[in-house]
């Protein structure tokens, strides 16, 4: 039998801060640099320089200010996720807004509110790195909701139809799950199905309808009215 070997340390999770206000940008920095396990590489004041350091650096999360100078935090992001650049988690000030619908349709990873607690903050970077991209659940939840309330879901078309009917029955199921805003455990309990299988599931689903995120998956199960099964009782 083998013996196991050491592993080594682990790599820390590399994040790019972009934020165009100073102050903002050197606290969000400063609680980054307070956790072992995170690596502030690098700083941009505006969305044309975030992309360029994006890059130049190949960050594990982006840090993402929706409203910037010379290039908006929607256009950056489209464009780092569009290169697979990064991951990015979108930072605002507001609650629920069109630079956020905007950031989401873009492939960010996750979406969180700058008066978050510090916590929260590290616990979101960590959680988007790691490929579970939904993350606050009650502000995703409702984030998730206000889209299908401002835009009814309409029955898929074209190539969306087509990548939706590439999907298996299961695999529909936890599309559905992913667009109430469902956790991995919760779709587990949900479909009575192992933690690891719904990961697998997740990980299929997204490779066949070509996209980045299970933020983007979420939103387009709102947009096609792809339900999941109800709750048992």
């Amino acid at each position: 039998m083998t013996e196991p070997t050491d592993a080594g340390p682990v790599a820390p999770i590399r994040v790019l801060v972009a934020e165009d206000q100073s102050s903002v940008r050197a606290g969000l920095v400063l609680i980054l640099r307070s956790a072992p396990d995170l690596q502030v590489v690098g700083e941009a004041a505006d969305g044309e320089r975030a992309v360029a350091m994006a890059r130049e650096l190949r960050p594990d999360v982006v840090l993402m200010d929706v409203q910037m100078p010379r290039l908006d935090g929607v256009s950056a992001t489209r464009q780092i996720v569009a290169e697979r650049l990064a991951d990015v988690l979108v930072l605002t000030t507001f609650d629920l807004d069109d630079y956020v619908f905007g950031a989401l349709r873009a492939g960010a990873a996750g979406f969180l509110l700058k008066d978050s607690e510090a916590g929260e903050l590290l616990a979101a970077v960590r959680t988007v790195a790691g490929g579970e991209g939904m993350i606050a659940p009650a502000v995703t939840r409702r984030l998730i909701h206000e889209f299908g309330r401002v835009q009814p879901p309409e029955p898929p078309t074209g190539q969306s139809a087509k990548l939706l009917d590439a999907l298996t029955r299961r695999e529909r199921e936890v599309l559905g799950c992913l667009g109430e805003g469902l956790s991995n455990a919760e779709v587990a309990t949900r479909l009575t199905m192992a933690e690891a299988t719904v990961k697998t599931h997740v990980s299929r689903l997204l490779a066949k309808l070509e996209l980045r995120s299970r933020v983007q998956a979420a939103v387009l199960a709102q947009e096609c009215g792809v339900s999941a099964p109800q709750p048992r009782d």
